[in-house]
């Protein structure tokens, strides 16, 4: 193994993280069909301190276009049913005293354009991260073939390697981005 293997190793890591990162922001956006992780982001005051919807109830989505919340502590049902209104994310909640209910309507042709464009930026922002990646592996490959611990071939042959992983991540990321998309345009 080369000089350059713990560099791709590194790499690797980094452009693996950057697409998990990519995976978790698009599975907070909106699609036609009910998600749990569509209240990720919804925190609720438990106490005193903000804590993520998740961790004071159960949530499930028993149909397509319905999110159930069941607290486990029936006093924060107020409590969760105000900081789900106030999330930004344009739905309703109704509770009966125990379980909270979260209809999600059907997406309208704009919203969905939109959300196709949000879904695009993610993208884009994430293949932008990958490539500022493989740009610091190959500067560090370079300065390994000036400090003679790497020969022109073997940096050569780093540097294809490096931009072959790069492509692949490229290509990870235009999978994922479309999956997306297809979600967003079920109706």
């Amino acid at each position: 193994m080369s000089n350059a293997g713990p560099i791709h190793q590194k790499l690797t890591e980094k452009m693996d993280h950057a697409l998990e990162h990519l995976k978790r922001d698009l599975a907070g956006l909106r699609t036609g069909r009910a998600s749990v992780a569509l209240l990720d982001g919804v925190r609720v005051d438990y106490y005193g301190t903000m804590t993520p919807l998740k961790q004071v109830a159960n949530i499930s989505t028993p149909e397509a276009r319905l999110i159930t919340i069941q607290p486990w502590e029936p006093q924060l049902i107020k409590e969760i049913e105000k900081a789900i209104s106030n999330s930004g994310l344009g739905v309703n909640p109704s509770n009966d005293g125990k379980l909270i209910r979260v209809p999600l309507p059907p997406l309208t042709e704009e919203r969905r354009k939109e959300l196709g464009k949000i879904c695009k930026k993610h993208g884009e922002d994430a293949k932008v991260q990958i490539r500022g990646f493989r740009r610091d592996a190959n500067e560090e490959l370079k300065k390994l073939q000036k400090d003679t611990k790497l020969t022109e071939d073997e940096l050569r042959k780093a540097e294809q390697d490096t931009q072959k992983l790069t492509d692949n991540y490229v290509q990870k990321i235009d999978d994922v981005i479309k999956k997306k998309e297809q979600e967003i345009l079920e109706v």
